[in-house]
């Protein structure tokens, strides 16, 4: 399959071909990471906003809503045109981007001018993810599922930092602390040169090979077969964007209710929950790459079913425990999705990127306002037992076709 969508798309041979260029992937991963702390600094000043600004949860929805969804739009538009014209600049151009809405939200006085700051912020993340997602694809070599863990585990790690960001800088100095995260913005910014410099170089590699080596055709999915795949996989998406949304945004305030605890406390519950997604996503990688991408889809909504129905009703030790097995367990397929989603439709790696990743942020921007009107008309305790169920949705990622179909589907033909 690999080799198939190799010679379909020029855009992917280079010298990553045939090796894994693990210090470009470490350091992609890195960028990753420093990206979605910026990102993970919205939801965590979510107690702090409603404190200081007496902002409602719909406003506070809103507010996820427009970054996920500004990112989530952007991403596979951005993602299409630089299938087209790779454009290794942008990568370091988005994080400025990003620079100047974490020094809007540092000084926004109201709820309109946090908008426009977190609008920027969305811009940057989704100029970073198309073009991060190619680099990591170039430098991969045979090992995709294990490289898109390196750099998708940076970003959900960046998102693990929200509630030590809240209790660490947040809480003791307010919304002004966010200008501290302009520094972290800044530092992503050198990183990102030095790899548009190796993508750069890459491009011209790709480039001479495209004259030395004609493309090979591949044999045409099936259409209805290839669309009815998209659309479960976009579903299985929906549901583990849904729910892991609903657990950043407003599991902590869920914590501080059921079980009388502050709000740096509460943030440890949303910081376990994510630090352990983290350590899924790091390990799906690998995992699919030895036991398949869509056997580790299944087990990583389904298996946490149980889990999920069973949180609501637990003590709070049992739920940091619970929080951690979920949260490992659910996000192991995130960056399997990604490797899944680019061979279904080979040649499209940064569009299929786009769409997957940024449909999470999207779906996770929805979900953020859906939940957070749910709060105010029914209460955080019957929202959260509402979510609890989400997993069970999962079983539909049977009805994904398995490694081997998908690699039968674009084996060479002659001529």
């Amino acid at each position: 399959m690999g080799e198939t969508s190799t010679k379909k798309n020029p855009t992917l041979i280079g010298k990553a071909e045939n090796q894994t260029v693990y210090s470009v992937l470490f350091i992609i991963g890195i960028c990753h990471l420093l990206n979605d702390s910026l990102q993970a600094v919205i939801p965590a000043m979510f107690p702090i906003l409603e404190e200081s600004l007496g902002l409602t949860f719909t406003q506070l929805g809103l507010i996820a809503f427009t970054l996920n969804m500004v990112a989530s739009v952007m991403q596979p538009v951005i993602g299409m045109y630089t299938d087209k014209r790779p454009m290794p600049y942008a990568l370091p151009l988005g994080l400025v981007s990003s620079m100047l809405g974490m020094l809007g939200l540092a000084f926004a006085p109201n709820f309109e001018l946090i908008l426009v700051s977190v609008f920027f912020i969305g811009i940057g993340s989704a100029t970073f993810h198309p073009e991060g997602s190619r680099v990591a694809h170039l430098a991969a070599g045979p090992r995709r599922g294990l490289a898109q863990s390196i750099y998708q585990v940076g970003g959900n790690a960046g998102q693990a930092l929200a509630p030590v960001i809240t209790a660490l800088v947040l809480v003791p100095l307010g919304q002004f602390g966010a200008i501290w995260f302009t520094l972290v913005a800044g530092l992503a910014v050198v990183f990102l040169t030095y790899i548009a410099k190796w993508y750069a170089k890459q491009i011209k590699i790709i480039a001479q090979q495209r004259k030395e080596r004609p493309a090979q055709k591949l044999k045409v999915a099936p259409k209805r077969a290839l669309t009815i795949a998209i659309c479960v996989l976009v579903f299985i998406v929906f549901v583990r964007s849904w729910y892991h949304s609903a657990m950043l945004n407003f599991y902590a305030f869920y914590a501080i209710e059921s079980f009388n605890i502050t709000i740096a406390k509460a943030q440890f519950y949303v910081f376990a929950f994510l630090f352990m997604g983290a350590v899924g996503t790091f390990i799906g990688g690998p995992l699919a790459d030895r036991f398949g991408k869509r056997n580790i889809i299944i087990i990583s909504i389904l298996a946490p079913a149980p889990l999920t129905l069973a949180l609501p009703y637990v003590s709070s030790v049992l739920a940091i425990i619970l929080l951690c097995t979920i949260g490992i367990l659910l996000m192991s397929s995130f960056s399997v999705a990604v490797v899944y989603a680019q061979e279904l439709v080979p040649g499209k790696i940064g569009t299929m990127s786009g769409l997957i990743v940024g449909l999470a942020f999207g779906m996770g921007a929805i979900g953020a306002v859906a939940f957070g009107s749910m709060i105010d008309a029914y209460g955080l305790t019957n929202t959260m037992i509402f979510v609890s169920t989400l997993p069970i949705l999962g079983i539909f990622a049977y009805l994904l076709p398995t490694d081997q179909k998908i690699a039968n589907w674009y084996t060479p033909s002659d001529g």
